[in-house]
């Protein structure tokens, strides 16, 4: 696979989003700027991020906004890390209530500096967010945690309501896609969080040169480990730099994964060229939960 300075493609009219900047957006955004915060939103350029902050809701990505993995699909910032903010817990808490939402989703660069790869301000964080906020369902969108049990176990430790970790993409191109991750250990990571009680969820980006038979293969291996809820979007290359697209799926065939993923035995699967992992994330909740509370 051609993997840097490939250049971009024209998007179909499929994945043009018309941004609008509402009085609830603006809201958020001054909320997050206000706490020095940081999203994905903004990190991974998004393209949902007018609506989901016209909405109210945002992904805090915590440990800061430098990550010691160089992704070939990923905007967010590599380099040098900075110290960790023991003032973050408290800040997505306070924010996540200033928003007024019922849901909130937390997600982190990767820390492999840290001698914990920053478990434990992953558990304080949801411990402050579940303290400040008890009616609002965490969903957290982890890192792989090498597959160390004891550090995924004090994620868990703070009792989110869903757990996610992205596979990205299918086993063949995983060292093209993904920095220093390895498939078969994501896959233990999703396995200790199901085996553990807790509902797991993951992610795929299509268009970048999977087959059929890969991604039907990928489904198979995630439900293998208890995987319940699964996210397909379309990789969109987020600079020169980065890896090129391969392909624009068709919204026509997102629905037909969506209903081979359903029919092999997934709880709820999202679907769709702007779908994004943690794109309108409460949806899932719901369709597993019902309209049970988050308590």
């Amino acid at each position: 696979m051609e993997k840097k300075f490939a250049s971009k493609i024209s998007k179909p009219d499929w994945l043009k989003v018309k941004f609008t900047q509402g009085e609830r957006y603006a809201k958020t955004a001054a909320i997050v700027k206000s706490h020095n915060l940081h999203t994905i939103c903004e990190s991974g350029k998004c393209p949902n991020i007018g609506e989901c902050w016209g909405r109210g809701t945002a992904t805090f990505m915590i440990g800061g906004d430098v990550c010691t993995r160089t992704c070939g699909f990923c905007a967010t910032k590599i380099g040098k890390t900075p110290d960790l903010d023991l003032f973050e817990p408290l800040k997505v808490a306070k924010s996540i209530s200033l928003m007024g939402v019922e849901y909130c989703v937390i997600t982190s660069v990767n820390r492999d500096d840290l001698e914990d790869e920053g478990a434990e301000h992953w558990f304080r964080t949801i411990a402050k967010v579940k303290e400040l906020n008890p009616n609002v369902g965490v969903e957290v969108l982890i890192p792989d945690f090498h597959a160390k049990k004891e550090l995924i176990q004090r994620v868990l430790d703070a009792k989110p309501h869903v757990v996610s970790h992205n596979m990205e993409t299918v086993k063949r191109l995983t060292s093209e896609v993904r920095s220093h991750a390895v498939y078969d250990v994501s896959l233990s990571t999703l396995k200790y969080v199901a085996d553990a009680g807790f509902v797991s969820k993951s992610a795929v980006m299509l268009g970048l040169g999977e087959k059929d038979d890969e991604i039907f293969q990928l489904m198979d291996d995630l439900l293998a480990v208890g995987c319940r809820i699964l996210t397909m979007g379309q990789y969109l290359q987020p600079s020169f730099k980065h890896l090129k697209v391969v392909e624009f799926v068709s919204p026509e065939k997102f629905d037909l994964f969506k209903q081979v993923a359903l029919q092999k035995g997934f709880d709820y699967v999202e679907s769709g060229p702007l779908v994004r992992s943690s794109y309108l994330a409460e949806r899932a909740f719901h369709g597993v939960f019902g309209s049970s509370s988050a308590e």
